[in-house]
């Protein structure tokens, strides 16, 4: 009983990971593949750029370590060298995507953290990264058919509900401690990366053994092949028998008569959705596709365009309306960011091209896993700082660093990994040479 819920919920988790990859890589298409949009980009970044450098200049060094009665959000100066890190931590996190086709997102803060800066402007600066990524992607563009506007309206209802309190969470720990703050981040980012890690480690070692090398993206579709949806699970009937008005109808396209559910079971996942944006950054989008089709049994068509719909409109609200006007966004670091994922994303979906599916899905349980030992090592050093955990300061200093070195350590490998592998093939790549 217990094997198969564990099994049911790391399927659920990565089906969400899986279909927020596959958002951040038709985003990254979409604006490389348009002049205009390198346009934008170019006119919105390098004056951030130039601006946060110039601006870090000009005062490096003259920072207090306190401001405002707490400690500074981030480091207290900013160098081109902090800099350099973002488009590292971005390129990172843009080859898992590309490459896996799941969870290089999740990377992020954690990554962030790992390189001194706080764990609530961590999560403001990813939100604004995914923010920017998705109006300069223009979200909707060509799936603009698949949307069911009355279903994201609802949603989106409870979505901001969720962002706010999961922001409101936040801000209200970081004004009690902000050490507070960073050991509650570091406490879900932990819980939800182990899980994560351990469910892919055990796919993978279930699928090495068992002789199926699967794809790139980890063996197929995330939705188990049924393209539409139309299957509904007893979860999804049962919420949809539930006859609360106003009810919300949708699908008319992909089933007779359509489908229809109760307001309050679309506003609820929203709230879901919106707290983990506001709380975890990430966008809240890895939990969107697992919830509608899984839970409230919308069809993946449908799934697929309210979520790309709904994806801006959740991280515009959260990272502006709860993290930037209170000070919580490193605008440069996102820009950075968005610059190295943008990258790392097209070089890693180019190498899926000639490597077995098998070897990608490994690579993805260890960075995942690496994750995960990365956050759980740098708790110990927080509850001791808070003194709920009697342990000594080096020994806490010990175990956080080590954690950092492992993390890296491992995304720098595997980076090192993809970009070699990509260098490598290019000519079969040019000649679209696929080997699986």
């Amino acid at each position: 009983m217990r094997t198969h819920f564990f099994r049911q919920w790391g399927y659920f988790m990565m089906s969400g990971a899986q279909s927020f990859a596959r958002w951040e890589i038709d985003n990254a298409r979409t604006i490389l593949g348009d002049r205009k949009r390198l346009l934008i980009l170019g006119l919105f970044t390098v004056p951030v750029i130039l601006g946060g450098i110039a601006f870090a200049d000009q005062i490096a060094g003259s920072l207090p370590d306190i401001l405002g009665g707490k400690k500074a959000y981030s480091p207290a100066f900013y160098s081109t060298g902090i800099f350099i890190v973002s488009i590292l931590i971005g390129l990172g996190a843009g080859l898992i995507t590309g490459c896996i086709g799941a969870g290089g997102g999740f990377i992020i803060a954690p990554a962030l953290m790992s390189a001194g800066v706080k764990g609530i402007l961590a999560v403001g600066t990813d939100l604004f990264h995914i923010f920017a990524k998705a109006i300069m992607g223009s979200v909707i563009h060509r799936k603009l058919g698949n949307v069911s506007v009355p279903l994201a309206v609802v949603f989106l209802i409870g979505a901001i509900i969720g962002a706010t309190v999961g922001g409101f969470i936040n801000r209200v720990l970081y004004e009690i401690n902000p050490v507070l703050s960073d050991a509650f981040i570091t406490t879900i980012y932990a819980g939800m990366l182990g899980f994560l890690g351990l469910y892919a480690m055990t796919d993978f070692l279930r699928a090495r053994k068992g002789g199926d090398i699967g794809d790139a993206h980890g063996g197929g579709d995330a939705h188990g092949g049924k393209v539409e949806g139309a299957e509904m699970g007893t979860l999804p009937k049962k919420l949809q028998s539930v006859k609360l008005p106003p009810m919300v109808k949708f699908d008319f396209d992909y089933t007779p008569g359509g489908r229809s559910i109760s307001w309050i079971f679309l506003v609820l996942s929203g709230a879901l959705v919106g707290l983990a944006a506001g709380i975890m950054g990430v966008g809240g989008g890895f939990l969107t596709f697992p919830i509608f089709v899984y839970m409230l049994g919308v069809s993946s068509m449908t799934t697929v365009g309210t979520d790309i719909f709904q994806i801006v409109f959740t991280a515009g609200y959260a990272s502006i309306s709860q993290y930037a006007i209170y000070g919580f966004i490193f605008y440069t670091l996102a820009m950075g960011m968005l610059l190295g994922s943008l990258l790392g994303i097209q070089i890693g979906a180019m190498v899926t091209k000639v490597v077995p599916g098998i070897t990608i899905r490994g690579f993805y349980a260890m960075a995942v896993l690496a994750g995960f030992v990365n956050r759980i090592f740098a708790l110990p050093s927080k509850l001791a700082s808070m003194g709920v955990l009697p342990i000594p300061k080096g020994l806490g200093s010990a175990l956080e660093t080590i954690g950092v070195w492992a993390f890296f350590i491992v995304i720098g490998g595997f980076g090192v990994w993809v970009i070699g592998t990509f260098v490598k093939n290019i000519s079969a790549l040019k000649g679209e040479e696929v080997v699986r």
